[in-house]
């Protein structure tokens, strides 16, 4: 049976949903938008599609079998809430419910109704990730000792950053860790399983916006594995897409390292050896991040179609929000050695 889906929002990114939508077999029954022209240049282009500038009215007129919130944080909660009461699977952007406070109470809705609430974290969908996880699954890294990833996305310079694309990123309170890094943290997680510390040093360069949008985290992981993000929005890397990766990845084995670059290519070299050699797998460079999206969109629907939970449940999701408020914590009240003052502070001791 062909699922019939629901869409909230017309805003930039939205358009990867919908070219997503529209190549799977599913019917777009429904459009909310407060850009009525927007909406209905889209809703053109699946037919019987109703447009709607209420969610409520589009729930009711609609009664999609799953709903795809792409809307600004501030309205995932209150869609949520009336999607799981009408007990509909809800796909949802992030940053989720705009933080942890918001994003516990939403799982816990999910939890309550039995209603299947799934996260759109679609950077582990990055075909990359998949190769890489192959790798590490396959012990072609041996031991792995950490890894790395550098955030070069080079779009966060000067006081027009972000307006042309998603303008509420400049009023954030808390930017990097929960736009950006988040993502990162999540691919960690997928790659080395579930952080058990965190350091953390954040900083705002920009000054047009109110979040901070460069720092360094690293995280750590059973065995004494760690992984570094370095993450600088207004610094970007070599790529012909700087979105398409949005940085380069290192994850340094006994055995091996494997490096991604900046146009999706991911090369291996083996302990001992100066040269790499290139790893071939098959992905496709449309859409989003190598087809994250519609492979997301792809994987939800044949989970929910076979009874079986999805990845990025709303619940699943709680952890990597948990370490961006640990993250944030660690920032603002980590203790520092400050090389500057002297004498040294006592933690140092004598000798």
């Amino acid at each position: 049976m062909t699922m019939r889906i629901a869409v909230a929002g017309t805003g930039f990114f939205s358009q990867f949903h919908f070219d997503a939508w529209a190549r799977l077999d599913v019917e777009v029954v429904g459009i909310c938008s407060l850009d009525a022209p927007s909406a209905a240049s889209v809703a053109a282009q699946f037919p019987g599609c109703q447009v709607f500038d209420d969610f409520v009215a589009m729930v009711a007129a609609t009664r999609p079998d799953l709903i795809d919130i792409v809307t600004p944080p501030s309205t995932h909660l209150d869609f949520i809430r009336i999607a799981l009461a009408a007990g509909i699977p809800v796909i949802c952007q992030k940053p989720f419910c705009g933080g942890l406070v918001g994003a516990t109470e939403a799982a816990a809705l999910a939890a309550q109704t039995g209603v299947p609430l799934i996260v759109h974290e679609n950077f582990r969908y990055m075909p990359w990730y998949s190769e890489i996880k192959h790798a590490l699954d396959t012990g072609a890294l041996g031991a792995v000792y950490q890894g790395t990833f550098r955030l070069r996305p080079g779009d966060g310079q000067g006081p027009d950053a972000y307006l042309a694309r998603q303008p509420y990123f400049q009023d954030m309170p808390r930017f990097l860790v929960h736009e950006t890094l988040v993502h990162i943290i999540d691919v960690f997680r997928y790659l080395l399983g579930e952080p058990t510390y965190v350091f953390a040093d954040l900083r705002r360069l920009n000054p047009a916006i109110k979040g901070e949008d460069a720092g360094l985290v690293v995280l750590g992981f059973e065995g004494g594995v760690r992984a570094l993000i370095d993450g600088n929005r207004l610094v970007d890397h070599a790529a012909e897409n700087r979105r398409l990766t949005m940085g380069e990845m290192w994850l340094e084995g006994a055995d091996a390292v494997v490096r991604l670059d900046g146009d999706g290519a991911l090369y291996l070299r083996p302990h001992g050896e100066n040269t790499e050699t290139p790893l071939s797998y098959e992905w496709q460079n449309t859409g989003y991040g190598g087809d994250c999206v519609y492979l997301l969109c792809a994987g939800v629907l044949a989970a929910l179609s076979e009874g079986r939970t999805p990845m990025n449940t709303a619940d699943q999701y709680l952890k990597n929000l948990r370490i961006g408020r640990a993250v944030l914590r660690y920032a603002e009240q980590g203790r520092r050695i400050n090389f500057l003052r002297w004498p040294p502070p006592p933690i140092w001791g004598g000798g």
